[in-house]
């Protein structure tokens, strides 16, 4: 039985990029909070538990943010994570977290300016 690191070698074989250098998979399409939703982006600054968490608005007002029910087994939030909040019209203390952008993500929003 063949051994993962044989499978890699492998699957490889026909490549001119060396051994063990990993490529960072390149961005094509980046979700952006939409105005016309009323969605903010926001930073995790910390985790409350039970689905709960404290975010940073880039509009300058610290929410509690509610991971929903249907996002809590996919989305895996730690603190300083940047989201897509959606403030609640109710109460504007509070939010809904609807996106986690991942690393790749992350760093095309700085160089488009989006994040500051």
């Amino acid at each position: 039985m063949a051994n993962y690191r044989s499978i890699m070698k492998k699957r490889n074989a026909g490549s001119n990029k060396p051994v063990g250098t990993g490529d960072a998979p390149e961005v094509t399409r980046v979700r952006t909070p939409r105005k016309d939703r009323n969605e903010v982006l926001a930073t995790v600054s910390g985790l409350l538990g039970s689905k709960r968490v404290t975010l940073q608005c880039m509009d300058g007002v610290v929410r509690m943010g509610r991971i929903p029910g249907s996002k809590k087994k996919r989305m895996w939030i730690r603190e300083g994570d940047i989201v897509i909040a959606n403030p609640w019209e109710i109460q504007d203390s509070k939010a809904d977290v609807t996106w986690k952008y991942t690393r790749p993500q992350v760093e095309w929003l700085e160089r488009k300016g989006y994040l500051n």
